[in-house]
């Protein structure tokens, strides 16, 4: 049978979401819990791998089994043998079709800004600091030039195994609240460091480095050697996975600083 999980987890403590031999990983960890419960070997394939210190509200896995366990079973035994930072939020049974990764119809992220003079104690490693004013109606200005379907070589890391740089953003949008701000997208896919290095041109143009514009021609170079700084990987989520209505998985519902 195959059965498919959400995981939340606090990126800070691993090398990202997948398995290293030098470092401890998300998806080890992940696996060792299921393995436990199952009284087998478990690989699971995740919705989007995460980089270190990235963190998920809403990572979405799935493995084959045959074992039987109830949901609860999985649920309750995978999170007794998980550390702190990593959690089993839902699992259920689905279609022997269903697949975390290529079933994905939509990836969402936030990318959260903590937006003052002094850094933060209490949220840190959870949030971007960034010390300059930024004006986010510049921001939001240079973000619209994104929307759509590019070649987005310029916002890919340079080691990116991706076949193609043409994804489609669907929402690109910039909120406000305090000191905080977040900057939320939603793609059918991402390239490797593509949010870091968006939220990196956003963040200079909003302190006033560069025009709003400077996004486009960034767009249009498609070089990434002639793109932005690529930002910290703090106080960047996974949000959210969308897949066809058929399958019924679940939508995490935990509201993030806004």
């Amino acid at each position: 049978m195959r059965i498919a999980a959400g995981i939340e987890y606090d990126g800070r403590p691993f090398c990202g979401w997948q398995f290293q031999n030098h470092s401890p990983s998300v998806q080890q960890e992940v696996e060792q819990a299921f393995s436990k419960v199952a009284n087998h070997d478990v690989r699971v394939v995740c919705a989007g791998r995460t980089d270190t210190g990235v963190h998920a509200i809403d990572q979405v896995i799935h493995f084959d089994t045959d074992a039987d366990r109830s949901n609860y079973s999985w649920l309750r035994g995978s999170n007794t043998n998980l550390p702190a930072a990593v959690s089993v939020q839902w699992v259920k049974r689905v279609d022997d079709e269903f697949h975390a990764r290529f079933s994905a119809q939509q990836r969402s992220y936030r990318y959260v800004i903590c937006n003052r003079a002094g850094r933060s104690a209490v949220f840190n490693g959870l949030v971007t600091w960034n010390h300059l004013p930024l004006q986010i109606n510049r921001m939001q200005e240079a973000a619209n030039y994104l929307l759509g379907e590019h070649d987005f070589s310029s916002f890919r890391a340079a080691g990116c195994q991706a076949k193609s740089p043409v994804r489609t953003i669907a929402k690109l949008e910039l909120i406000q609240q305090g000191e905080f701000i977040v900057i939320d997208i939603e793609a059918n896919a991402f390239l490797h460091h593509m949010v870091r290095n968006i939220a990196g041109v956003l963040m200079a143009i909003g302190c006033g480095e560069a025009e709003p514009e400077w996004a486009k021609k960034i767009l249009e170079y498609r070089d990434r050697k002639l793109g932005g700084v690529t930002a910290s990987p703090c106080g960047l989520y996974l949000t959210r996975v969308a897949y066809p209505e058929h399958f019924e998985i679940p939508q995490a519902k935990l509201k993030l600083f806004i």
